[in-house]
């Protein structure tokens, strides 16, 4: 029994040391790595600089699964994951007035040196196409990957804010997205 704990114990650790490459990362690694992620999301969402849903795609492994879990679904096909952003971006984000992402909180923690996590939250005040003004929001975690010189991400659970109530009901809401309505 001893003999065979140990021998997990080991392959444990041999498992844990390939994960982080075989090498850990000093805390100044660490950091300067969760500084690129957190700088890499925060430009992609700026929106007030020009091409935003070609900078929030470009988050994206541009190959291989991603996993996406949202409003109670998981996806695993880039074509949708990637549908879904342009989606939010064409018919939600570009009728939005004056928008302003704000980052609440965001914490990466890096797991090695081609691996991270990222959970932030977040809200954008805006004013709706009829000028009243309204405010989306929610949590996010994405598992980013180290490829090539890039930090892309693989996995993603998105969680939004409960809905606010329309100024005036009366209006169709984009109730194909939860979290994505605009009135």
């Amino acid at each position: 029994m001893y003999r065979r704990c140990r021998l997990l114990a080991s392959a444990l650790c041999l498992a844990s040391a390939c994960a982080r490459g075989g090498r850990s990362l000093s805390s100044r690694d660490s950091s300067r790595i969760a500084a690129e992620i957190e700088e890499r999301v925060k430009t992609a969402y700026d929106l007030k600089a020009p091409d935003v849903e070609q900078r929030m795609l470009g988050l994206y492994a541009p190959t291989g699964r991603i996993v996406s879990a949202a409003s109670g679904t998981v996806m695993t096909s880039r074509d949708t994951i990637l549908g879904g952003v342009r989606y939010f971006w064409r018919q939600v984000g570009s009728n939005m007035r004056d928008p302003r992402w704000i980052w609440d909180r965001m914490v990466v923690d890096v797991l090695g040196p081609n691996a991270a996590v990222m959970t932030a939250s977040y809200h954008i005040p805006h004013l709706t196409p009829r000028g009243e003004p309204h405010v989306l929001g929610g949590a996010w975690t994405a598992v980013f990957e180290r490829r090539g010189k890039d930090w892309v991400i693989v996995q993603e659970h998105l969680s939004d804010l409960p809905q606010q109530p329309a100024a005036d009901s009366s209006h169709a809401a984009h109730d194909s997205m939860p979290g994505m309505k605009m009135p």
